[in-house]
């Protein structure tokens, strides 16, 4: 009975120890950092802190001034830059005035509206005789106050033929381009629109330039 009461004793010390171990291997430190332990730092701190400090604001408007003078560079450096502003902007005017469809206006782009420009531009328009006319005709409202009456009634007479010289030219490149161009979506009021706005301007002030002469097969 002792030997057993022994052996129970020793196995009972060693499940106690082992059971001990168990518990301290399971137990995880509790200060154990999970992540980097740190916020993330927002996109403009990051910026700011690759920039350095920030420079402190002018006391004075001569400092202001020569902080936007050293901001602009040396005056060698601005002209020169202005000089190629100047050329590109001219270069991009010279394209647009040829035709060149990267460099035209949203209204001006596409082969529709470019067939459209060639048919009034080879065609004479008694609409494009309307502004000088105009120009002449206020101008000679100050000269005799007799003729005031038949000025107005020149002037009216200039406005129906050019509202039905606009539907005609209208409609004859609605045809045109239709016929032409049977699937495009551009035509009707705005295409006949855009013909006699371009009708009604003196030929050297168009903008394309007229590609086609007077009187050419379009």
């Amino acid at each position: 009975m002792k030997l057993l009461r022994r052996g129970n004793s020793d196995n009972s010390d060693k499940n106690d120890s082992a059971s001990v171990e168990s518990a301290a291997t399971d137990v995880s430190p509790p200060n154990e950092i999970v992540g980097k332990g740190r916020p993330t730092p927002k996109r403009r701190e990051a910026e700011a802190r690759r920039r350095g400090p920030v420079a402190p604001p002018p006391m004075t408007s001569k400092e202001a001034r020569e902080r936007r003078k050293a901001n602009k560079g040396t005056k060698v450096d601005r002209k020169k830059a202005s000089e190629e502003r100047r050329a590109s902007s001219a270069d991009r005017r010279a394209r647009m005035l040829a035709g060149e469809d990267k460099f035209l206006l949203p209204r001006d782009k596409g082969p529709v509206r470019a067939y459209a420009r060639d048919l009034v531009d080879a065609r004479r328009n008694l609409v494009g005789l309307f502004m000088p006319l105009a120009l002449l005709l206020i101008f000679a409202l100050f000269l005799d106050p007799a003729v005031q009456a038949y000025v107005t009634l020149a002037m009216f007479v200039m406005m129906l033929f050019m509202v039905g010289e606009g539907i005609f030219i209208g409609r004859q490149i609605n045809n045109r381009v239709r016929a032409r161009f049977p699937e495009t979506t551009d035509g009707g009021f705005k295409l006949g629109w855009y013909a006699f706005v371009r009708a009604s301007q003196i030929r050297k002030m168009r903008a394309p330039q007229p590609r086609v002469n007077r009187g050419a097969a379009v």
